[in-house]
């Protein structure tokens, strides 16, 4: 195991008075017998629903100065995979495990059935649970979602602090609630609390976290904070001077934007030069064929979408710059990624909401982005987002689940790298695990706890390896009917519902990442592995396929 033990502790430095002789003696030890070992900070920033190419460092026109910093100083990743959605993918990141395993087989449903509770189970062990056992202070603050019972708070998930909102979305600058009359739910240390009124979500959250890294400093320990941004999730909010420098940006429509960021994605070497763009999904209207009323309603969502990314870069930069005044950026790993693809959904005009409901809210085109309105971007904008990919969150297509990641910090070998291979957010954990030097245990609290399922991403952060997974790896992946297998180039994906094994389809992601050629009957040797490897993991994960009415 390569630890990180060649940097010398700011935290232990001591000054010894000592004669020539002996200091000459001692300059003839290894370096590991003449420093101490180095305590490492975390911070893993996760963003909610950012776009794959809306940084600077893929691409993106919005301005993202600090990210783009972190991605100059460290390594971005090109095929870094989340699950396709929010509570799933907290869930994984922070065991290092399966969805099912860690109880998160369908996101906001909570059963008595294993592997669908609806929270971290106790078959598995979280990220700050096994740190604190290394004299770590851990924090969290943004989205939970995890759980809303106090067995299921972070405040019992190895948190020390946290300040969280449990739900899934809330208004930005209340505890409004998404339904009428309605109240998000919110804790602080485990105790229910009140959203302070006014506030901004992403600038109230970084204000907490520079406060939690504040007292870590004071009782000289070292930190994992778990930046859980609900940035820039809908509703878009934002204030107007975030936003207003975006303004006539996006006239041109989203099908210029997702034209461009194709290029932008192949200027930047992200992405091969010969990658085409998917077909769009079927409901999406041309953009030539909207009214202009429509087209200036369409442009506001994307300039609110991009303050708000451009907001979420400054709360950053603020972290950035607290931790190099305090003296702990150099020692500080810091972690950038995206907890799924770009959002289509539209909560306020969907079905599900109540008509009603719409009455609470004033989404008129002056109104957009303020307190009261409540604006999602939609699916037209999201298929911008994730291209060059097909789809968007919610699908385990390449445009649900390839995000941005970006790994800054002073293990870092080789800056301003780009990594094009495989990864998942289930080597996160492995990867902190190494780094702190934590031996991850069998058993937790008496209990057994499963396997991690990643790879530690150490030789990569030490420019000794450009994969960490062999050529058989197998990424299997489940939510709510919709299944995926990913082995090596080849992916075996089922979207379509309900759940029929005759369904999967066969894709060589290696030339064709948009997902749009079937390769089950060409290559049917193939095909029958991969299905054997779904029939594999269905079995070792537990997975339940929802019937029709579920």
């Amino acid at each position: 195991m390569n630890s990180f033990y060649p940097y010398l502790s700011k935290r232990f430095k001591t000054v010894v008075l000592i004669c020539p002789f002996l200091i000459l003696l001692s300059s003839n030890q290894k370096p590991q017998e003449q420093a101490q070992k180095e305590i490492l900070n975390i911070l893993l920033i996760v963003a909610d629903d950012l776009g794959y190419a809306d940084i600077g460092a893929y691409g993106g026109d919005i301005e993202t100065p600090n990210m783009d910093r972190i991605a100059a100083n460290g390594i971005k990743f090109s095929r870094f995979h989340t699950a396709p959605y929010c509570a799933v993918t907290r869930s994984m990141v922070l065991t290092g495990n399966d969805n099912h395993i860690a109880g998160m087989g369908a996101q906001d449903n909570v059963t008595k059935v294993e592997g669908y509770e609806g929270r971290i189970t106790d078959r598995v062990v979280t990220v700050p649970q096994l740190l604190k056992d290394k004299n770590y202070m851990t924090f969290m603050v943004g989205k939970w979602h995890l759980g809303k019972t106090e067995e299921a708070n972070p405040h019992n998930k190895g948190f020390d602090k946290s300040f969280v909102l449990l739900e899934g979305a809330g208004n930005h600058y209340s505890n409004m609630g998404v339904l009428k009359d309605s109240i998000s739910s919110y804790t602080e240390n485990g105790k229910k609390t009140d959203w302070p009124e006014g506030n901004y979500s992403t600038d109230l959250y970084t204000d907490k976290l520079i406060g939690y890294i504040s007292e870590a400093k004071k009782a000289n320990k070292p930190f994992f904070g778990f930046a859980a941004y609900t940035s820039p999730h809908w509703p878009l909010q934002v204030d107007q001077k975030y936003w207003q420098k975006y303004k006539g940006r996006y006239d041109g429509g989203y099908d210029s934007l997702r034209i461009a960021r194709l290029q932008s994605l192949k200027s930047k070497g992200i992405i091969p030069q010969n990658i085409q763009l998917p077909e769009l999904h079927p409901n999406i209207k041309p953009w030539d064929s909207l009214s202009q009323q429509e087209k200036m309603a369409e442009s506001r969502k994307m300039e609110l979408y991009a303050g708000m990314v451009d907001n979420l870069d400054v709360n950053i930069g603020r972290l950035i710059n607290h931790l190099k005044e305090i003296g702990e950026y150099d020692n500080t790993m810091i972690v950038i990624m995206s907890d799924n693809g770009a959002a289509a959904e539209d909560f306020f005009n969907s079905s599900f909401l109540p008509p009603d409901v719409r009455n609470t809210y004033d989404n008129t085109y002056v109104n957009m982005g303020s307190a009261n309105s409540y604006v999602s971007y939609g699916k037209q904008w999201a298929e911008a987002g994730s291209a060059p990919f097909k789809y968007y969150k919610g699908y385990p297509t390449e445009g649900g689940i390839t995000t941005p990641m970006l790994i800054s910090g002073p293990m870092v070998k080789k800056r301003g790298a780009t990594i094009h291979s495989l990864l998942t957010l289930m080597d996160l954990a492995p990867t902190f695990y190494e780094l702190v030097g934590v031996d991850y245990p069998k058993t937790f609290n008496g209990r057994p706890i499963s396997r991690l399922r990643g790879a530690s991403l150490v030789p990569i952060i030490n420019d000794e390896a450009k994969t960490v997974h062999s050529e058989d790896y197998v990424f299997g992946f489940e939510h709510r009917g919709r299944a995926i297998i990913i082995k090596g180039d080849w992916k075996l994906s089922n979207i379509d519902l309900p759940f029929e094994m005759e369904n999967f389809k066969l894709f060589n992601l290696k030339n064709d990442m948009a997902e749009a050629n079937d390769l089950s009957k060409v290559y049917p040797l193939v095909y029958d592995d991969l299905i054997k490897e779904w029939k594999r993991y269905e079995k070792e994960v537990g997975v339940v396929i929802p019937t029709p009415r579920d």
